[in-house]
């Protein structure tokens, strides 16, 4: 426990969780099983999830901003002291001409701006600098803002989805290691591969990029090899229309898949059904999305009882992966849903108000049996539900949000912190005034954290512990090269993993108009201490 009477530590204001299930009225507890809905939801409000991410949105916004408060020295603060610490660190200078080759855009015409080799990173590398590499991709895309997908670490290999091509790189060097090319676009991946490394990616229908292309092929890939296994077409009589938009997680050697009003799950070793998830309260009650990683399958559910959202809620169940035996349930306040899945062990998820939500949100904890542990609102430290980009696109991941060593880590701009996660109470944070995103990448022995602080547009990132001792004390761990500083930039609110001492970043979106662009974007980046 840190001390209070040190000037670099004050507590913030006393959480105030309320015992029992604040979001369950009496008998919430949901048993039986109803007949399938009606295709098409029984009418009035839509299926699916609430809202789309944020990030890219903000990531605009955060650039505009960061041209005009880019330089000079910023002040981190502790919450609830009210006045800032001492200057802790100084705008770092960009890469010079020879740090950073062909580092200004190009004058004019499409000619793309030069993407340094990991050869040339290293030979601009500074005196303590990490070692880095960057992996370029020249591969044709749509001139479109493309999704890049989820991030897998497989062995020594990164890998990831865009558009047609699934690559994986080296975690030494950055090399490629193998590619698959699809007939058309990847358009779903689950978060988190099997334990031995492979994985079902979902690609359109059709080759074209027309909205009507239906998300309905199914590919397993071994990550490990590049290896095509079986293929098979979501075809579940009369639910076609809903493979528009699809949520995907594997769980074990089990695959489950929500879209629209239905769940179904299947073996990864051959693609064959297994089962489908049932609706609840003659239809009313349908699964829309599905979270893995481990063993464990969570599905959670949209309870649509009215046309009033008020009266509404939603519940999040454990299933046995394999038979489809329900667990245990969780059901929310009326008036909330679920929103995204912070963990699966122990299982920590935001909730959302339905009348409000982009903004009233609160971080729920429940205990090995599914029961009610603590909720808590993290909103008056300032904290944004999965660190700004809400729970659109899935319940899975939340990023900017992690547990271990029993904290809640929260990340977002400007901040990072941490919460107990038996109590809720918060523990210490940091705030500063740079317009970075502060993304906590792992808890340490349970007093500090990891943590990775975003590129400016002109200045590297860093890598930090923190503890309770909170802002001025923090120990930089990974100094970001200056070479690499405006690519890094790209990347800002991107995919993070973080693996045996290495972070790797990679963005979410990339745009295919390299006409109007006059900074060709890298595929990703990695950051490690000392020699590579």
């Amino acid at each position: 426990m840190p001390d209070p009477q040190q000037p670099w530590y004050t507590p913030g204001p006393p959480q105030q969780p309320v015992p029992g299930n604040p979001y369950a009225s009496d008998g919430a507890t949901v048993q039986g099983h109803g007949a399938p809905p009606p295709h098409g939801g029984g009418g009035g409000t839509p299926p699916g999830r609430r809202r789309f991410g944020r990030g890219p949105v903000v990531t605009a916004v955060v650039a505009l901003v960061l041209v005009v408060v880019a330089g000079g020295v910023y002040a981190a603060t502790d919450w609830g002291r009210g006045e800032p610490a001492k200057p802790v660190a100084k705008k770092s200078p960009g890469p010079s001409a020879s740090a950073s080759p062909s580092s200004a855009p190009p004058a004019s015409g499409p000619e793309l701006s030069h993407i340094p080799t990991t050869a040339e990173v290293a030979a601009a590398r500074k005196p303590g600098e990490a070692a880095a590499w960057i992996a370029d991709d020249r591969t044709d895309i749509p001139k479109q803002i493309n999704k890049v997908h989820d991030l897998w670490i497989v062995g020594d290999t990164a890998v990831q989805a865009l558009y047609r091509k699934v690559t994986a790189h080296r975690l030494s060097d950055g090399a490629e290691v193998w590619s698959v090319t699809l007939p058309s676009s990847v358009c779903e991946t689950p978060a988190n591969p099997t334990p031995d490394g492979k994985v079902v990616v979902f690609r359109h229908e059709r080759p074209d990029n027309e909205r009507s292309n239906l998300c309905n092929q199914m590919q397993l890939i071994d990550l490990k090899t590049g290896k095509q296994g079986w293929s098979k077409k979501l075809d579940e009589p009369g639910d076609e229309d809903d493979t528009f938009i699809v949520q995907s997680a594997i769980s074990g050697d089990v695959l489950s898949v929500a879209r629209g009003q239905r769940t179904v799950t299947y073996r990864m070793g051959d693609g064959s059904r297994l089962y489908k998830v049932p609706s609840e309260k003659k239809g009313a009650c349908f699964p829309d999305d599905v979270a893995g990683g481990t063993a464990r399958l969570m599905v959670s559910y949209s309870c649509m009882v009215s046309m009033d959202r008020s009266k509404n809620y939603g519940q999040v169940r454990e299933l046995d992966p394999r038979t489809g035996k329900v667990l245990w349930r969780y059901r929310t306040k009326t008036g909330w849903s679920f929103g995204s899945l912070i963990s699966m062990d122990p299982v920590v998820f935001t909730v959302y108000n339905n009348e409000d939500t982009a903004k009233d949100w609160r971080i729920t904890v429940l205990d090995p049996g599914g029961k009610h542990r603590v909720t808590f609102d993290a909103r008056g430290k300032g904290f944004e539900e999965c660190a700004g980009t809400g729970s659109g696109g899935g319940i899975q991941p939340c990023r900017g949000a992690s547990v271990g060593k029993n904290l809640i880590m929260l990340g977002g701009q400007n901040q990072a912190g941490a919460y107990d996660v038996k109590t809720g109470k918060f523990l210490w944070g940091i705030k500063d005034n740079r317009m970075r995103t502060l993304y906590p990448l792992r808890a340490e022995d349970g007093n500090a954290m990891r943590v990775y602080e975003t590129a400016g547009p002109s200045s590297p990132g860093r890598t930090f512990l923190m503890g309770p001792r909170g802002a001025g004390t923090e120990t930089e761990v990974v100094k970001h090269p200056a070479a690499t500083a405006r690519w890094e930039y790209e990347m800002s609110m991107g995919h993070t993993a973080y693996v045996d001492g290495r972070l790797v970043l990679t963005p979410t979106h990339v745009s295919g108009d390299e006409d109007h662009k006059p900074v060709r974007e890298a595929r990703m980046l990695s950051f490690v201490p000392g020699s590579p």
